[in-house]
């Protein structure tokens, strides 16, 4: 098919009339221009790892793989200006060069940091926001194909833009607040589900970066905990499921598998009994179900799009392969979640409209007067995204 575009997962496919890969800044300023001029619909794609339809559009699709690289870093101020379709698994030397480092990432490195930073990835960490918490600046072209370039100065507008879903324009590039460069210590082990939840808190409260994975099959969990050390890099000797290395590669875990994802940030507290009536709704109604649930913790923040704005998180992360009929399970378990004053990632999988949005997010009205007044010609707004954002 041709000019056909599908995400990493499979389960998302379109065929826009345009495809552009502009090959620097001025070109996708160029391409935004026509695109205008044209009146189609504009989405932009990173490295296609979301799983909910913010992508797919039949107008023009700007796909910003060569838009790459660290385009300025300030080791003083501890900020570093990356282009948008930076993946995330190529900043870690080059930052590391400078002296610095993410202070939080997720576990999969594969991302765009511009699509990264539109959905409001994240990693584990109760002091730790998402990628989106350290955006200091962003450069975007917006729904006039004017370049705006937004920072301290505009916090209203800055902090709309550090998650987006794409709504406000196309990103060129962005400023992130970074942290010196640090080494982690990684312990992996296997324990029951029951002596997890037993210990949760304490071990939450411990561990800068503590998250586990129940596995229905065998229901126990795969346990991480990741501390910042001083030790050199290596395994420690007889010391199975350990090993010390710089941060960006101690985050990422390679996935074998491609899979489907919903994932919810619920308030801190509810985090176990919203994963416990997960777990007994696999166990009875989805025992076919054998991929994984991930359980993390998201700090507070005050983006207006954020899962975890103004509310500590847990967030809870089900899958499943995209070649099975996943998507009553997902409808049952967003039941559960909603239960628990969930609120959806915007990457991942959920079943949404905006009147639901409004109840959930308590500045969803200030994003949407942002947005309109970003793109007042709803330049960047699909069917999908219509139905996001406008009652």
């Amino acid at each position: 098919m041709a000019n056909a575009w599908s995400n990493w997962a499979g389960n998302l496919s379109c065929a826009p009339r345009t495809i552009v890969v502009p090959p620097d800044r001025e070109a996708a300023i160029a391409a935004v221009r026509t695109a205008l001029r044209d009146g189609a619909p504009i989405r932009v794609s990173g490295a296609a790892h979301s799983f909910s339809p913010i992508v797919p559009s039949d107008g023009t699709l700007l796909l910003l793989d060569r838009l790459a690289g660290v385009l300025d870093v300030d080791s003083a101020a501890g900020t570093a200006r990356l282009a948008a379709g930076t993946r995330i698994h190529a900043l870690g030397d080059p930052l590391r060069g400078h002296g610095l480092a993410l202070a939080n990432q997720g576990d999969i490195d594969q991302q765009a940091i511009a699509g990264a930073i539109a959905t409001g990835t994240h990693g584990t960490g109760p002091s730790l926001g998402s990628l989106s918490t350290m955006v200091a600046a962003v450069e975007l072209i917006d729904g006039r194909g004017q370049l705006v370039v937004l920072d301290a100065s505009r916090p209203r507008e800055l902090s709309c833009a550090a998650l987006s879903v794409g709504a406000l324009g196309v990103m060129l590039s962005v400023t992130l607040r970074l942290r010196p460069a640090y080494r982690l210590h990684e312990r992996v082990w296997i324990e029951p589900i029951d002596s997890v939840l037993a210990r949760l808190d304490e071990r939450i409260a411990a561990t800068r970066h503590f998250e586990f994975f129940w596995r229905p099959a065998s229901d126990d969990c795969e346990c991480k905990a990741l501390q910042p050390t001083e030790a050199p890099i290596g395994v420690p000797p007889d010391r199975d499921g350990e090993r010390v290395d710089h941060s960006a590669r101690i985050f990422p875990s390679v996935r074998l598998h491609k899979f489907v994802e919903s994932e919810w940030s619920v308030p801190a507290a509810r985090g176990p009994d919203c994963f416990r009536e997960l777990r007994a709704l696999m166990r009875s109604r989805h025992r076919d179900v054998t991929m994984p649930i991930e359980y993390r913790t998201v700090a507070a923040d005050d983006l207006p799009l954020s899962p975890n704005h103004g509310r500590a998180s847990v967030t809870l992360s089900i899958h499943d392969f995209p070649q099975r009929p996943w998507q009553a399970f997902f409808a049952d378990a967003q039941a559960i979640f909603r239960n628990h004053a969930g609120r959806p990632h915007w990457g991942k999988w959920h079943g949404l409209v905006a009147r639901d949005l409004a109840e959930l997010y308590p500045a969803f009205a200030t994003f949407g007067e942002v947005r309109r007044a970003f793109d007042p010609g709803d330049a960047f707004v699909t069917p999908q995204l219509r139905a996001l954002f406008e009652p």
